[in-house]
């Protein structure tokens, strides 16, 4: 869906062509204030949501919305398929249309929007990847137990100890890249979901020379509806880190 789209204050998304991809599934009841919130946030950002087949009727309301607010479009995909194959497909559909920045954002108000042109203008000021984090000074996640965000911490430092990354919070999924770097790493290979599929764009953006700011953000749990993670999910992202790590000594040492 094309549509004219607000002129931006100087702030925001001023002259290159961001698209923020929102993957769904079952979030109807999030949708909306999701979209308005975006285009309140960063009106010359372009929005692709890529639904799942999701029964709730998530793609039907994002159309509907889209009318209203212009430049949303809806990429219908016939089954449940991932957070990192949606995003695969969402940034293989923002470089063949010349998008300048690709962002990443869950569709479940845990990423708050207004810290969306913060993350751009670091892209614009030259970073190949800015992403919003919980664990610099000044991010925060306010509704977490103690146990769980123990647990997170966790797991980055063990990510970044491994890897050799030097990022704080490696497996948030509220992020810019600059197409240019997407471009280059090969994107299209990454297998992982959820935490592993953040982890390893991280980490090839860094392999390829690419730079990596993060920027403090507040996370909110969902309210509405149900959280797409599992202990899968996290399993499925130690055990790929540890191999990566391995890996990676093993290249060294062979060169």
């Amino acid at each position: 869906m094309k549509g004219v789209t607000a002129a931006a204050t100087p702030l925001e998304c001023r002259t290159v062509r961001a698209l923020v991809v929102l993957p769904t599934y079952d979030e109807a009841a999030n949708i909306e204030e999701v979209l308005r919130r975006l285009r309140a946030a960063c009106p010359h950002a372009s929005v692709l949501v890529v639904d799942d087949a999701s029964p709730d009727g998530t793609a039907d309301l994002a159309e509907r919305i889209g009318e209203e607010l212009g430049e949303v479009e809806v990429m219908r995909r016939p089954a449940k398929s991932g957070l990192g194959s949606a995003y695969r497909d969402g940034f293989r559909h923002g470089l063949a249309h010349g998008f300048d920045i690709m962002v990443e954002m869950d569709s479940d108000l845990s990423h708050d929007p207004a810290a969306l042109p913060t993350l751009l203008e670091r892209v614009e000021q030259g970073a190949d990847l800015a992403i919003g984090s919980r664990y610099v000074p000044g991010g925060s996640i306010p509704d977490w137990s103690w146990h769980r965000r123990a647990l997170s911490k966790w797991g980055n430092r063990y990510a970044a100890g491994v890897l050799g990354i030097g990022v704080h919070d490696a497996t948030s999924g509220y992020r810019a890249y600059a197409a240019s770097s997407l471009a280059q790493i090969d994107f299209h290979t990454v297998r992982a979901d959820g935490y592993g599929f953040q982890i390893e764009m991280a980490h090839r953006v860094l392999q390829s020379g690419g730079s990596v700011e993060e920027v403090p953000i507040q996370f909110i749990d969902r309210v509405r509806g149900t959280s797409k993670m599992s202990g899968r999910i996290v399993v499925e992202a130690l055990v790929l880190v540890s191999w990566w790590g391995l890996r990676d000594r093993v290249l060294r040492f062979w060169r």
